[in-house]
């Protein structure tokens, strides 16, 4: 948010003085091993400063990033896909990623642990965070071109996630990816290929971020235009507001970006969650007078225009919507940014449903 790379780059500042205080505090040699989503080559300055002055101890620098998803991170370590140990290739350094190795064979089988070189594990976990954001851009992208011609963009993630070389997970359209992780490291990544002077692949890893944008933006230009093009003084329930469901975690929440461009349509923006109000009130600040926070789904949606589904949680699937259409203002609209609601049940009550990627089901 500062200086040199600000909005790409990596704040680098604490793990500088982590270094620092392991060199001052060590008595003796140890292996340092790096956790954090770090840029590429980090691991040769922690060994420069860890080296440098007086030290009598010698340091092995491992790189060891984390694959663990919020909300299953307690299961994900104990049954990982895989553990990933970069060390340097030399006697110490193969001897530090062997100890390393021998920690997790307690219980992760040893085919499952990977090793490599300190470059390649800590490019791999900046990769692999844009490879599951790329893939929600992408099926997001033919969500747009589904919505124009008619086509299905769940009927299509399912064929194309049946071919063995793409396989299904992270095909499902959406209102974008949020999260600590995923926006961070991939403007990590354009700032590390802007840095070499890759600017090709600067602006393709760029890209996946704006067109998570241009989702969120898209999805509510739908709103105003199904809602004959003005949203002004309407009351609109939003459910959900963290990132992904059993959580309250609300960084990067496409939610966010969602509900202050409706306010600033100047709709009566009513949110709800079941455990991300404290942080919504937060990230909403700026707009707080045009926003309501209500705990309760039923009192959310209570003489609302529309209601827009922001988060999966489960929650929201087992909701009384023949209650809900009664307490709405006619006609009673519902845009699914998650695709998890029955449409055509919806429908039926009287809804007029809007979901990502397919037609709309329109009443009178």
């Amino acid at each position: 948010t500062f200086g040199q790379g600000a909005g790409c780059a990596a704040d680098l500042q604490y793990w500088e003085q982590t270094a620092r205080q392991i060199r001052r505090c060590a008595a003796g040699d140890k292996i340092v091993v790096e956790k954090s989503t770090l840029p590429v080559r980090t691991a040769a300055a922690m060994t420069r400063i860890l080296g440098s002055g007086d030290s009598r101890a010698h340091f092995e620098v491992l790189s060891n990033p984390e694959f663990l998803a919020e909300g299953t991170a307690i299961a994900d370590l104990g049954s990982p896909d895989r553990v990933l140990i970069g060390g340097n290739d030399t006697p110490a350094g193969r001897a530090a990623v062997a100890e390393l190795v021998a920690l997790y064979s307690a219980w992760v089988p040893r085919e499952r642990i990977l090793t490599a070189n300190v470059w390649s594990s800590e490019l791999s976990k900046l990769a692999a965070n844009a490879f599951l954001a790329q893939r929600v851009s992408s099926i997001n992208a033919i969500s747009e071109i589904c919505e124009a011609t008619e086509a299905d963009v769940t009927e299509v993630a399912r064929a194309v996630g049946m071919d063995s070389r793409i396989g299904a997970k992270f095909l499902k359209a959406g209102v974008g990816f949020g999260g600590s992780c995923f926006k961070k490291d991939i403007l990590n990544l354009v700032y590390l290929c802007e840095s070499y002077g890759l600017k090709a692949a600067a602006d393709y890893w760029r890209q996946v971020v704006d067109f998570n944008n241009h989702q969120q933006e898209r999805f509510v230009a739908r709103m105003l235009r199904a809602m004959f093009n003005t949203v002004a003084g309407k009351r609109l329930a939003l459910l959900g507001f963290a990132f992904k469901a059993d959580t309250g975690d609300t960084r990067e929440s496409p939610a966010i970006r969602i509900a202050s461009l409706l306010a600033e349509e100047r709709a009566v923006v009513v949110v709800n969650d079941p455990q991300a109000l404290d942080n919504a009130r937060r990230d909403l600040s700026a707009c707080a007078d045009r926003i309501v926070f209500e705990a309760d789904p039923y009192r959310a949606v209570q003489d609302a225009d529309a209601l827009a589904l922001l988060t999966d949680w489960r929650l929201y699937r087992e909701l009384d919507y023949a209650r809900i259409f009664a307490a709405m203002r006619k006609p009673a609209f519902v845009f699914d940014g998650r695709n998890a609601l029955d449409h055509e049940a919806l429908s039926r009550l009287g809804f007029n449903v809007y979901a990502v990627g397919k037609s709309p089901r329109t009443n009178a």
